[in-house]
């Protein structure tokens, strides 16, 4: 379970650091449904920008916000539904958009979930501590931001081959930026780094998406109830919410995954995976592109005993597709050839890279399934292309300009040919050999007990448990805002 043991001195010094900031944060309740935000802070919003580094756009780390740049307000979920004419199968793939969260991303919600309690508790005290941000990309992005917001100080890492638009922005946001060596799959360099600082600076904590379990609170609690409430807006007597399909990354979304199973017991969860980096379905190893989906290793919050599949992409696939979804000459293909409706290309550039991907695992998904039009898969868009523009450049320095031609090519190679290879389902003891690979990362190499992970695989409340801890971290932030008064004093 997260610990919310209260340190009362710290505590103090962080409510005081809040009061000075006028900072309020919010509650996971009024994440999952902004409703309950109260209107003093839908009134100021309206003068915020979405990216602002305003304390008030806290109350922004929602699926729901409107999908503007400048002072919006709320409504309902952002996603977007991909055509069959498109897709190349029969079920309804629904993709909830991470580019409406401030930062363009939806990691800021699940960097939230990290800092939030120990924030509140005064385990982490703003006046002295730093947050480390160890990520394969957009978590650290989140993590500094929200730090910002907060009042406390940041430090980010992150593999030296991601994208240039991550730096450039990282190095106006955090307090420091640490780039350690290699690509999206290096996770071990960065753990490497995070231990040669807690042995090093005694004014850090580590927040290690990986492991931290605010990250499953915040999807489990806020994802999984917004594709929910999507797949109720559409659903008729004939559909079937038949499963959701989420690239493994920190293995946080796929908390949302354990949400919607309680909520639709028949469907099924499915974890994603660079074929270039086959750890869960080959216990393989390897670099890949698809930035966001850091391997190697299973995440320690990764419930793998509930993940009924495991898909793995090839990376030449999303590359080559962010082309086909972000160029004029792929958009008129997919227009005047395909017959895609001109509204839904437009929307592609909502995906980004991950995003590609995990469209990619639904599709092998409702193949492999022979998934009908009553059936209706969710993924999310962690990002948006907006984050992947010099990648673009790069492909283009790689392979020639793009044109029509191309654009035929990537539609039936890259995404009409997507065949169901590489994939499996898994059985209870492929499972528990997925589980097992946990061993090798968290007990050898990063501190970890077996009777932990025991108790990740046998324990039946494990998992449930901090699951149903958002009440109590609701009543700690809570009493946390009412400590500082700024909430009280902007309703005078």
């Amino acid at each position: 379970m997260i610990d919310l043991t209260v340190h009362p001195q710290q505590l103090e010094r962080a409510v005081a650091r809040a009061k000075e900031n006028r900072i309020v944060i919010p509650t996971f309740a009024q994440m999952r449904d902004p409703n309950k935000i109260p209107e003093v802070i839908k009134e100021k919003l309206k003068n915020v920008g979405l990216w602002d580094v305003n304390p008030l756009n806290l109350f922004r780390i929602t699926w729901r916000n409107e999908p503007t740049m400048d002072g919006g307000a709320y409504g309902d979920v952002n996603y977007i539904e991909l055509p069959s004419v498109l897709t190349g199968v029969k079920a309804r793939i629904v993709v909830l958009c991470g580019k409406w969260f401030p930062t363009g991303c939806h990691k800021v919600g699940a960097s939230f979930g990290c800092l939030a309690p120990r924030l509140v508790t005064g385990q982490f005290d703003p006046t002295y501590h730093k947050a480390v941000w160890p990520s394969t990309g957009n978590y650290c992005r989140g993590g500094a931001y929200n730090s910002k917001l907060l009042g406390c100080e940041s430090v980010a890492i992150l593999p030296a081959e991601m994208s240039k638009e991550r730096f450039d922005w990282l190095s106006k946001i955090a307090g420091e930026v640490i780039a350690t060596p290699g690509c999206e799959s290096n996770v071990k360099e960065i753990f490497d780094k995070t231990w040669e600082l807690r042995r090093t600076r005694e004014d850090v904590i580590i927040f290690n998406q990986f492991e931290e379990m605010g990250n499953v609170l915040w999807h489990y609690q806020v994802t999984g109830k917004a594709i929910a409430d999507v797949y109720e807006s559409l659903k008729t007597d004939k559909t079937r919410f038949a499963g959701a399909c989420f690239t493994s990354g920190s293995a946080g979304t796929m908390s949302a995954g354990d949400y919607l199973k309680e909520q639709y017991p028949h469907a099924k969860l499915a974890v994603g995976e660079a074929l270039q980096c086959p750890t869960i379905l080959n216990n393989g190893f390897g670099g890949h592109r698809i930035e966001g989906i850091g391997d190697k290793h299973v995440p320690w919050v990764h419930n793998v005993k509930n993940t009924d599949m495991v898909i793995a992409i090839d990376d030449e696939d999303s590359q080559n597709l962010l082309r086909l979804f972000n160029t004029e000459d792929g958009h008129k293909y997919l227009k005047e050839v395909v017959g895609v409706p001109e509204e839904t290309v437009e929307q592609l550039s909502l995906l980004g890279i991950s995003g590609i991907a995990n469209v990619l695992c639904c599709i092998k998904f409702a193949k492999y399934y022979e998934l009908t039009e009553n059936d209706v898969i969710a993924t999310v868009g962690t990002d948006s292309a907006a984050m992947y523009t010099s990648r673009i450049a790069e492909l283009n320095e790689q392979q020639g300009e793009y044109n029509i031609l191309t654009a035929a090519r990537d539609y039936s190679e890259h995404l009409h040919g997507i065949r169901t290879d590489n994939m499996e389902e898994l059985t209870y003891a492929a499972r528990k050999r997925v589980h097992n690979l946990k061993y090798y990362t968290w007990v050898e190499q990063q501190g970890k007990t077996v009777e932990e992970l025991n108790a990740q695989w046998y324990d039946e409340n494990y998992w449930t448990s901090i699951h149903d801890q958002a009440a109590e971290m609701d009543a700690l932030i809570n009493a946390f805002n009412e400590k500082t008064g700024v909430l009280a004093d902007m309703m005078k």
